[in-house]
């Protein structure tokens, strides 16, 4: 599913002493069948634009193409039922909005809202999805570690099916290895059932890890798009954009310092061999 923002401006609280501009002319294409990460500092837009993409908010001016949805400025959008079955959100926490009194019914109101067909299968596919079996299915939401709940309320996102799926923070409050998880899960959600994936987060680590493209947002409008390998390959394209590298970049830069020649990699096995290497020639 092709998404494209074209000169697209947000304000809040228009008319009133409040009024915040939150996007100015924002113009960008998001790649199908990639995940995309969105990053900048806190109060860059990175919400604000996400949440234009199942029409969450419209926007003031410009247009949004999603596949065959034209979403334009000062118009009320048609067909918002679809757009949004296509087009996933998951908020940051979104475990606080499970409701029901099993797991199984909560991913099935999804799917039942939308009067699609074979809910109760679709909720428990959704389920084995994100690595929850039968024995969860009768449980209450309330008896889930937090990393369990989030993956519940993950499934009620795909037991509809969408073509996109967007994660808001999706590992804030996670421990690492819940973190680790979550992130392992995205990437076989994008690899094994080819949804295109996009992501607001403040973590590096998870952006070389597991992202294909980085959008960099600040103030409203966008700085950088570009594949993420390029946009690590130099430390000081992150820094001017207020980013901090990942640990590889910095580790990278102390050995070049100390003398190190190094290739682009980073790939952590990688560059070890290429450190052992160089080590063993001056043995």
């Amino acid at each position: 599913m092709a998404i494209e923002f074209k000169n697209v401006s947000h304000t809040y609280s228009e008319g009133t002493p409040f009024k915040y501009t939150a996007l100015s002319n924002v113009s960008l294409n998001i790649k199908q069948g990639k995940i995309t990460a969105i990053i900048g500092e806190t109060g860059s837009g990175k919400s604000t634009l996400v949440q234009h993409l199942n029409a969450l908010l419209l926007p003031n001016s410009g247009e949004i193409l999603i596949n065959d949805k034209i979403i334009k400025g000062g118009e009320k959008p048609k067909n918002l039922k679809e757009l949004r079955r296509n087009v996933g959100l998951v908020f940051q926490f979104p475990e606080y909005q499970l409701f029901e009194e099993t797991i199984l019914k909560d991913v099935s109101f999804g799917p039942k809202n939308f009067e699609m067909d074979n809910i109760e299968e679709r909720a428990k596919q959704a389920l084995k999805m994100v690595g929850l079996d039968e024995t969860f299915f009768e449980r209450s939401p309330l008896e889930l570690s937090g990393g369990q709940k989030r993956r519940v309320a993950i499934a009620g996102i795909l037991a509809m099916d969408p073509s996109v799926i967007v994660l808001d923070e999706p590992t804030a409050g996670l421990d690492p290895e819940g973190a680790k998880s979550m992130m392992s899960l995205f990437k076989k959600l994008n690899t094994e059932y080819d949804k295109t994936i996009i992501i607001v987060t403040h973590d590096m680590e998870h952006v070389l890890s597991y992202c294909d493209e980085v959008v960099v947002m600040s103030k409203g409008i966008i700085r950088l798009t570009c594949d993420v390998d390029s946009f690590f390959k130099d430390g000081n394209l992150c820094r001017s954009l207020g980013i901090l590298p990942p640990n590889i970049v910095l580790l990278k830069e102390m050995l070049i310092s100390k003398g190190f020649k190094l290739s682009d990699t980073l790939n952590i096995n990688d560059l070890c061999d290429e450190i052992g290497r160089q080590v063993k020639s001056y043995e």
